[in-house]
């Protein structure tokens, strides 16, 4: 790894920790100059390697306090019932996340409501409305001890 690299290593790393810290302290964090640090973060974001900036949210300020991973397991394996798995979780604002996986499943999904009622409702009236699902297999998130999604 050349020495380019691990700077920008440790940059994304510092960013990753705390996205808003002015580019001064950045710098400092990371040994560079500010000029030469801004044209390196300006040059990660041109290149996409940074794709965006977002503020990481207290779930339960929000009052989310109920969070499942969801796998989904479809009847039919068509492009068909993909994509129109998929355009029902764009439309399910409760979906924070959806991944089309490998393995026994199709979708692993990320869900957060209110309570279990609520999520009894998304149960009911967003995958219970989806006509190929076979398989529903969900895991309550009792706490995360590590977290970096941002």
């Amino acid at each position: 790894m050349s020495v380019d690299d691990r700077i920008n290593d440790n940059i994304l790393r510092e960013l990753r920790r705390d996205g808003r810290q002015p580019n001064t302290e950045l710098a400092a964090r990371v040994g560079l100059s500010p000029s030469a640090c801004l044209r390196r973060v300006q040059d990660l974001e041109r290149r996409g390697v940074i794709s965006g900036y977002r503020a990481v949210i207290n779930p339960s300020a929000r009052n989310i306090n109920f969070v499942a991973y969801v796998s989904i397991g479809l009847s039919r394996h068509s492009n068909e019932a993909q994509v129109a798995f998929e355009r029902a979780c764009l439309a399910a604002p409760a979906v924070r996340e959806c991944h089309n996986i490998t393995g026994t499943i199709e979708y692993l999904l990320r869900v957060e409501v209110a309570d279990l009622m609520a999520y009894k409702q998304f149960h009911s009236d967003v995958l219970g409305a989806f006509p190929w699902i076979a398989t529903i297999t969900t895991h309550v998130v009792m706490d995360s001890p590590k977290d970096e999604r941002a």
